[in-house]
């Protein structure tokens, strides 16, 4: 691993595993986080490129941890329903993110950090609401935005959310959804050569680290004002995004 990580400086690995331990905290209380807050690290430390594989690896452990911690409330026919719809966009999704440039990478990423915040508050203000057919529809569409970016898990609880999921069961459901579309996503990665040996070994630094925040998030997720926290996590994904958007503009 140490050969992997050449190149990176003890300070930048400490910060990734700092920010990797965060984000899987606040990714257990509120269910999102992670995918948003890892960009804001690893961009500028190993570029925007390999970014949606890295979070893809890592998240196998955090969303294990996650399903396993809250496994008594997984709605497995939600699950399944959102797996079949979004499992084939996803893979041609992540096939897209293979073809783009560092810049390009930059702005679907950007892009997607900056829009996720006001589409989620525009959901909740409009009540949206889905049937079960509504989700599988909605969720093909999904599978194309998640393959291809980082961020996109809060489209997915919004989903879930909009179904009748509460709680507990909105967190265990889509950290079960994300750990399969993420086998499927790396599968893509993998075959197109955007798993290298430098990906594997920070998305394992990030997976370890990360791994027990799932548990203390459990323990957690009844004490601590949810809406705090979720207004300062919007407020740094939100200028995140528009950074790194204007980064690669004048790149």
């Amino acid at each position: 691993m140490s050969a992997a990580l050449s190149g990176i400086s003890l300070a930048q690995l400490l910060l990734i595993a700092a920010m990797g331990i965060f984000a899987s905290l606040i990714g257990g209380v509120a269910g999102y986080g992670t995918g948003a807050l890892m960009p804001l690290v690893l961009v500028p430390i190993v570029g925007a490129e390999p970014v949606v594989p890295i979070i893809a690896i890592s998240a196998l452990f955090t969303n294990t941890s996650r399903a396993t911690a809250f496994r008594s409330r997984i709605d497995w026919r939600r699950s399944l329903i959102v797996l079949i719809a979004a499992i084939p966009t996803a893979m041609l999704g992540a096939w897209g993110y293979t073809m783009l440039t560092g810049r390009g990478a930059m702005l679907v990423i950007g892009t997607m950090m900056t829009l996720s915040v006001p589409l989620r508050r525009l959901s909740r203000r409009h009540g949206l609401s889905l049937s079960d057919r509504g989700l599988g529809v909605a969720s093909f569409f999904w599978g194309v935005v998640v393959g291809g970016t980082s961020g996109a898990g809060i489209i997915l609880l919004s989903l879930l959310m909009a179904v009748g999921l509460e709680g507990a069961a909105v967190i265990a459901t889509d950290a079960t959804i994300s750990v399969i579309i993420g086998i499927a996503k790396i599968g893509v990665f993998g075959l197109f050569g955007a798993v290298t040996p430098q990906v594997v070994a920070v998305a394992l630094l990030i997976g370890i680290v990360a791994f027990p925040g799932a548990f203390l998030a459990k323990a957690l997720v009844e004490r601590l004002p949810v809406h705090v926290h979720t207004a300062i996590l919007d407020a740094v994904v939100i200028l995140g995004g528009v950074l790194m958007v204007i980064g690669a503009i004048f790149r």
